[in-house]
């Protein structure tokens, strides 16, 4: 309820309300600002959201988000549409809108909607800025491991950054692809390793307790998080983290669950 509203006033000229810190972001060298989290939380999305406010304030922005590449057309008249309403109506058959357990990974929660929704207030409100889906929708051969799609998403991003060489790219996305250091243990390079170490700023969102939504092995719904950082913490807080995985993380407090968007449409049992 408190991104809501914070994103409805930005029609209303209020100032953004990122997290404190922010300032660190804005330097000159960095392209990418990579924000990396764990999906199915209210807060990210919502501390994203403010992120993004705060970085249109500054100049032109390319948001970038953990959504298929063949949902663009959709995205694109999803900015462009007029009202929340319309804008939600064209998602009504897209991953958003994906009914399956399964799949309900978090990046379709309510909450991500509603940081999307923020970002097309913000173009609504005359600010420069667009959302760019960067997961790869056309399939590698089953012999190409997940090292191919973490290389295929940083393209999809260095893509995105050379449509708009003028803007910044904030990238909203799972925390393993946000890392810039190599998963020994799988053998795996992250997307974010890929891109230009000295233009790619990353920051990691703090574990400090709570809840998120997600598929485990007893089923999908809210699961409870590790306290794995100061629960008492808030805001940017830069520093070498996870041994140089992230140049920093946010706080943003102990987590709520945020449910798939999809499942408004599915009959309680």
């Amino acid at each position: 309820m408190i991104a809501l509203f914070a994103a409805a006033a930005l029609l209303a000229g209020a100032p953004c309300n990122p997290p404190s810190g922010v300032e660190a972001l804005w330097t000159p060298d960095h392209r990418f600002i990579v924000v990396g989290e764990i999906h199915g939380t209210t807060e990210a999305p919502a501390a994203f959201a403010q992120i993004v406010c705060a970085a249109t304030e500054q100049g032109p922005v390319t948001v970038a988000l953990e959504l298929p590449t063949e949902m663009q057309p959709r995205l694109d008249a999803f900015m462009a549409a007029t009202d929340d309403a319309s804008a939600e109506a064209l998602l009504h058959d897209t991953f958003f809108w994906e009914t399956d357990p399964e799949r309900q990974d978090g990046r379709s929660s309510v909450a991500m909607l509603e940081m999307m929704q923020s970002v097309r207030r913000l173009k609504a409100a005359g600010r420069d800025v667009t959302l760019r889906g960067f997961q790869p929708s056309n399939p590698r051969p089953a012999t190409f491991d997940q090292n191919y799609y973490e290389l295929d998403m940083a393209v999809e991003l260095a893509h995105a950054a050379a449509e708009r060489p003028e803007s910044r790219v904030l990238v909203l996305v799972g925390n393993i692809h946000a890392s810039k250091t190599r998963f020994d243990r799988f053998d795996l390079m992250p997307a974010a390793a890929h891109l230009p170490r000295k233009a790619t700023l990353t920051l990691n969102v703090a574990q400090q307790g709570g809840q998120s939504w997600s598929c485990q092995a007893e089923g999908c719904r809210a699961h409870d998080s590790m306290e794995r950082y100061d629960t008492t913490a808030r805001g940017i807080v830069m520093g070498s983290a996870a041994e140089g995985a992230y140049d920093g993380v946010i706080a943003v407090g102990p987590w709520t669950a945020s449910p798939p968007v999809g499942a408004r449409a599915v009959p309680a049992p």
